[in-house]
């Protein structure tokens, strides 16, 4: 591995730890409705977990419900079992071949656990992004070692600190997402 193939490599890798980040933050129930609160529940359809966002259709036709249409009306109960078992606290309203869910607004006590939730889930970003950065240094110190490459010690020394930043910035993205989630769960 030559160094900007490391450097890619981290990059891109820290890069979807974010995504997950985000995909992870969007699932947290705030106030609001939305459908990204329950896009990703698994339902069991045909003895398979699938996604509720592959069997329905998910609108907000108010601020605080959410509509969920299924484009198998035999999927109903299933689907109204999986987000009952789920552990977002709503309760599913069957309407002939429709689902309607109220929002109810959060608790302050709620709120806090939620915003708490937020935080770990973006210490376990960290971490991972982390995780990357030792993996990039220990394929940079291997360099070092291969003598058929010849990558002189100032530039092995010079990626370090370019996977360094890489680091520093995704970290700092990561802050600025759990403020900004925490920031909407705590805003009533």
């Amino acid at each position: 591995m030559d160094p900007d193939t490391i450097l890619l490599d981290a990059e891109d890798r820290m890069d979807k730890a974010i995504e997950h980040l985000k995909g992870e933050l969007r699932g947290i129930r705030t106030g609001r409705a939305s459908t990204a609160l329950i896009e990703y529940i698994k339902v069991d359809y045909y003895g398979a977990p699938t996604d509720l966002k592959a069997l329905a259709a998910l609108s907000i036709p108010e601020p605080t419900q959410i509509l969920i249409k299924p484009f198998d009306a035999s999927a109903v109960s299933e689907i109204r079992k999986a987000i009952e078992a789920s552990d977002l606290g709503l309760n599913p309203q069957v309407e002939a071949k429709q689902i309607r869910i109220n929002v109810p607004s959060l608790s302050t006590d709620r709120r806090k656990q939620l915003v708490g939730h937020a935080k770990k889930v973006g210490e376990d970003t960290k971490v991972a992004i982390r995780n990357v950065r030792r993996d990039a240094n220990k394929h940079a110190d291997q360099l070092k070692d291969d003598k058929s490459l010849k990558v002189p010690e100032d530039e092995i020394k010079t990626l370090k600190d370019e996977i360094q930043e890489i680091l520093k910035k995704h970290e700092a993205l990561t802050e600025k997402l759990l403020e900004e989630k925490s920031a909407e769960i705590m805003e009533v």
